[in-house]
């Protein structure tokens, strides 16, 4: 048999039957040359199995769902959906193919930067109600292609400026119902030209960083709503042109600064039905102040009257919308203390005070000598109670300073003088000075002193002119008496009340007199000092109905420094003394009594008194003379005593010899 009858029939390269192996064929018995050797190559090459030329590649096989989730890997986009699966991190195993993450309802804490990683294809991603409180920077570095991002409901306190970072085409970001308390200047950066829709709702956000909201151009929606603003500044809203809906309710805003954006579009409170140019305010909730500078407010059109005022006493509680224009008014600023003329000496720091009062509060500003507005300098300080401080004064610091109070009613100004002089000597400390009165201790009223009168009048005439309805007929140190002018003739008062404050004070003083009164006696004063005082008469308007006050007269005048005589030495010179005589009695003593026992020592022989000296046998006898000879007395016989030892003193001794022998009588 041929071989080629046991093989499979096989195309060849051109689609032609294989030629035989052998050359003899059984169906005819003609026997045939065999074939070259260029002809078996063709049979060669038919009998490998045919392979397609080029083949496609294969899809790479899909990353395996996460454990509890659910993945549509089926047709495209693929989408990864884990709510409510109880994870405590994102799932490593994600597909980060996917176009869709929801990872809401879960306990994820923290999202590292490696957990959202080469997922550039994700558009929507949700973190919602989980517990996270970090977010790494840069985690959404890879997201660039993400639209909408979910983090409301977690635990976060702060937004820093590299934790969006990346995220060039978002569009919707909701923050709300976490406890943020600080968003970063550059936190929006990235999606500044993108961003459509921004809640920052049920938050404590105290301050934001307005710049920062006013770059958002494109921004549809802005939720501030249940946060802790106290202010708005003025502007912040310009350049948002596509503003259509705007929520500030329940925030500490006692005012609105009118803002271009307002003005140019109309202002609705209701969002069903509204035209698409409307914007939509909504400000409730917020404890308003109405007074004029909220009068652009109150001529907008709107369609509701949930807003209410929280101040003045007078509009508190009364629908906003149902206030009358009239009644919006403000209260132009009046300067009720100022410092009065002071001197320094070069190089101390010296403070001036200007306080005002009106409605809304004033803003004090200072302008120097020279023409200058004051601010925060290297040498000056200037605060926002009215007060400015210079730390180091300098001759050319001398002159008079302008004090202007301003607000939306209008200003007021005060001057106040400043006397730069020589540096003071230097003080010596045993001054003989005397010492003022001690606080708490009685002083004596006496009419006012020619010195005193002197500067009473000085400082009145620096001052505002004095009405001579009120006076200052006594003072001393710490008191004064005040009298006025009988005001019951005025129908319906009720009170006096007296207000004084010192050059050394921040704050006025208060105190409220029965309505039949016509003097008060001011106790609590300090001596040495230049009082500001007013009295005012408390009645009810019959108009209004309301409690008004009517000046009845202002009054300045200066305390009594009130020197003590120059008695006694100071206390502790005193005391010093007293100390330095006592330790010399006892040193004194102490010498004495020494030499009173060295002295009886020397009596009875360096023997205790009452002691009898016993004798010891000696090879000399030791005598003391006295300038002549004469017979030593012989020495007592010795007690039946134990031995003791002891010390001969010896004065002129020599040995014992014939010429020293006693002599009979």
């Amino acid at each position: 048999m041929s071989l080629h009858k046991s093989l499979p029939r096989t195309l060849w390269t051109f689609g032609q039957p294989c030629p035989s192996l052998t050359s003899s064929s059984p169906a005819d018995g003609i026997s045939r040359p065999p074939l070259p050797a260029m002809a078996v190559l063709p049979l060669l090459l038919c009998l490998l199995p045919l392979a397609p030329a080029s083949s496609p590649p294969q899809p790479a096989s899909p990353s395996p769902c996460p454990r509890r989730c659910r993945c549509q890997t089926q047709s495209l986009p693929l989408s990864v959906l884990c709510p409510g699966a109880g994870l405590l991190f994102v799932p490593p195993s994600l597909d980060r193919r996917a176009a869709e993450l929801r990872l809401a309802d879960n306990f994820i804490a923290t999202v590292r930067r490696r957990d959202l990683a080469n997922m550039t294809g994700l558009l929507h991603l949700s973190l919602s109600r989980n517990t996270i409180r970090h977010v790494a920077a840069g985690a959404f570095a890879d997201l660039r292609a993400l639209r909408a991002l979910h983090l409301d409901g977690n635990r976060l306190t702060s937004l820093g400026e590299g934790q969006l970072r990346g995220l060039v085409n978002l569009r919707h970001l909701i923050l709300s119902n976490n406890q943020l308390a600080a968003l970063a200047a550059g936190a929006l950066d990235d999606c500044a030209e993108t961003l459509e829709d921004l809640d920052l709702s049920y938050n404590n956000l105290e301050q934001l960083p307005w710049e920062a909201l006013g770059r958002l151009g494109n921004v549809n929606t802005l939720g501030l709503d249940h946060n802790l603003l106290a202010s708005v500044p003025a502007g912040a809203f310009s350049r948002l042109h596509k503003l259509a809906r705007l929520d500030m309710t329940s925030n500490r805003l006692t005012t609105i600064p009118p803002d271009p954006l307002f003005s140019r579009l109309p202002l609705l409170a209701r969002p069903r039905g509204s035209p698409a140019s409307a914007l939509v305010l909504a400000f409730g909730g917020n404890p308003l102040h109405c007074n004029c500078e909220l009068v652009w407010l109150r001529r907008l059109a709107r369609e509701d009257d949930l807003e209410a005022c929280a101040s003045p006493p007078a509009l508190g509680g009364r629908y906003f919308w149902a206030v009358g224009e009239e009644e919006f008014v403000c209260e132009p600023p009046v300067v009720t203390h100022r410092s009065p003329p002071l001197a320094v000496p070069a190089g101390r720091p010296a403070a001036l005070r200007c306080r005002a009062v009106g409605d809304p509060e004033p803003r004090v500003r200072w302008v120097s000598p020279q023409g200058r507005l004051l601010g925060n300098s290297s040498r000056a300080r200037a605060f926002p109670n009215g007060t400015l401080e210079l730390l180091v004064t300098e001759p050319g610091d001398g002159g008079i300073f302008t004090c202007i109070a301003a607000n939306a009613a209008g200003e007021a100004t005060a001057a106040v003088e400043l006397t730069v002089g020589p540096p003071p000597p230097p003080q010596l400390a045993n001054s003989t000075s005397c010492d003022p009165p001690r606080d708490g201790e009685p002083d004596a009223l006496t009419p006012p002193s020619a010195a005193s009168a002197s500067a009473s009048a000085k400082a009145a005439e620096a001052g505002p002119p004095t009405d001579r309805g009120v006076q200052v007929t006594e003072h001393g140190a710490t008191a004064a008496l005040v009298q006025w002018p009988d005001q019951r003739p005025i129908p319906g008062i009720r009170m006096y009340q007296i207000q004084y404050n010192s050059s050394a004070d921040d704050i006025l003083v208060y105190r409220m007199i029965p309505a039949e009164s016509s003097s008060f006696l001011l106790t609590d004063l300090a001596s040495g000092r230049t009082y500001d005082l007013c009295v005012l008469a408390v009645y009810e308007d019959g108009a209004t109905g309301l409690t008004a006050t009517r000046p009845v007269g202002c009054n300045r005048f200066s305390t009594e420094p009130a020197l003590r005589p120059c008695g006694a030495p100071h206390a502790p010179f005193l005391g010093g003394t007293m100390i330095i005589a006592l330790g010399g009695v006892i040193v004194a003593s102490v010498l004495v009594f020494i030499f009173v026992l060295l002295m009886r020592y020397k009596v009875h022989g360096g023997q205790p008194p009452g002691k009898t000296k016993a004798s010891a046998p000696v090879s000399s006898v030791c005598s003391q003379t006295n300038g002549a000879l004469g017979p030593t007395p012989a020495p007592p016989a010795p007690e039946p005593t134990a031995p003791r030892a002891h010390t001969v003193v010896q004065l002129d001794c020599e040995p014992w010899g014939p010429s020293h022998e006693p002599t009979g009588p």
